[in-house]
């Protein structure tokens, strides 16, 4: 089965991880993502965050550049730009998330661009957006996305010492990089709908935003500067809550149509007795007597441990599942049968650990292959541009290629 994106050619000018993120999944839908790095490198090779990076495999790195070709030029130098723009001349998209003004001093603005490659799809990854006073402001995933974005906030205690922080590196960057993703590829559409090439652009911001937009517009119709956290402990429906089982972990329970599920629940729980209490007798009087009930369920788990719990919810039909600690995704059936985790070919016959796109094709997950080497490709891809050899050594020389 060929790739949705095979005979599609974008050249990338970006680093960290935000944009790059999103040339990584254009290079598993089967682009020819060319990645033009600085003589020094993406600055995201080698960052160490919170302890993590520090081994021989860098899974930031990998995560975020995987299936690429690396070019190193220096686009400062004239002769460096020439190189780019003789390899724009069949380039699909142009991918980037420099600031406007390093784009401009490099002659890579989209203006730039567009007179000498009319039908170049031109995307960026900015931090705020492409319009506003902000606009040429650089941002990062925990400023931005999650401080700005309003999601911190919303799950940060009134009385907490420090505001909530990401769960992860590059939450944001990750969940914008796919956003941008899906518009390069409606622009890939249009064009060769319309034949009209387009400029698109996606911000953290903006995906803050989308990611928090229930939030966003009651607070805006409402009048609402913050929404309280729910307290944990006292559910609206004890049916859509965590619970502790004896063995200190948490099931969490999400059964919406709280009348369907109570009975058949208390049933195969061993606690009809519940279903059958007045005050727990349906939606409305468990509302009335939430403290009485909730009390009751989280006794309930508290009794079986969460192998117990798994044999019972699987008798019932109300939805659950098992809240699990990322060391356990690699053993989760259904993360195996859909690909979303794989191993990949790194060198010398060791295989490293890589997360697929959530995206199935015909039944079948999308296979990845590893991030490049630091100009790994630089004297195949000036080679294929025309470049000969003694003017691929001078290129060197003058420090444009490395």
């Amino acid at each position: 089965m060929g790739k949705p994106l095979e005979g599609i050619k974008v050249v990338e000018v970006a680093m960290w991880a935000f944009v790059p993120a999103c040339g990584g999944m254009l290079a598993d839908l089967g682009a020819d993502v060319v990645k033009i790095e600085p003589p020094t490198g993406d600055p995201l090779r080698g960052l160490q965050i919170g302890g993590l990076g520090a081994g021989r495999i860098d899974f930031s790195w990998e995560s975020y550049n995987r299936g690429k070709r690396s070019v190193t030029l220096d686009l400062k130098q004239e002769a460096g730009r020439a190189v780019l723009y003789r390899l724009l001349k069949d380039a699909d998209v142009f991918l980037t998330n420099l600031l406007p003004p390093a784009r401009r001093a490099m002659r890579i603005d989209e203006d730039s661009l567009r007179a000498a490659f009319p039908q170049i799809i031109y995307a960026s990854g900015s931090a705020l957006g492409p319009n506003g006073p902000d606009f040429e402001k650089g941002g990062y995933d925990a400023i931005t996305f999650w401080a700005r974005g309003g999601i911190s906030s919303s799950l940060t205690e009134p009385d907490a010492a420090h505001p909530v922080g990401p769960p992860g590196p590059a939450f944001g960057d990750t969940l914008s990089g796919a956003m941008l993703s899906g518009a390069v590829c409606a622009a890939i559409a249009k064009r060769a709908l319309t034949g009209e090439a387009t400029s698109v652009d996606v911000s953290l911001l903006g995906t803050a935003l989308w990611s928090m937009q229930r939030y966003v517009c009651q607070a805006t119709a409402d009048g609402v500067q913050k929404f309280p956290k729910p307290a944990a402990d006292k559910p609206n429906n004890v049916l859509v809550s965590n619970y502790r089982t004896s063995d200190g972990r948490f099931l969490a329970l999400c059964m919406l149509q709280a009348d369907k599920y109570w009975a058949p629940f208390c049933e195969v729980a061993g606690r009809s007795d519940l279903a059958a209490d007045p005050r727990f007798a349906d939606a409305c009087a468990r509302r009335e007597n939430i403290a009485a009930c909730h009390a009751e369920v989280k006794a309930l788990f508290a009794s079986r441990s969460l192998a117990e719990w798994k044999e019972i919810l699987g008798r019932q039909q109300g939805q659950w599942d098992v809240v699990q600690d990322v060391g356990e995704m690699k053993d989760d059936p259904q993360a195996q049968a859909n690909g979303y985790l794989k191993n990949i070919d790194y060198d010398d016959g060791m295989q490293i650990p890589m997360v697929g796109l959530p995206m199935v094709f015909d039944g079948q997950p999308l296979p990845s292959t590893r991030s490049p080497e630091l100009g790994a490709h630089s004297d195949t891809v000036l080679a294929s541009l025309g470049y000969s050899e003694d003017e691929i050594i001078d290129l060197k020389v003058q420090g444009v290629v490395f």
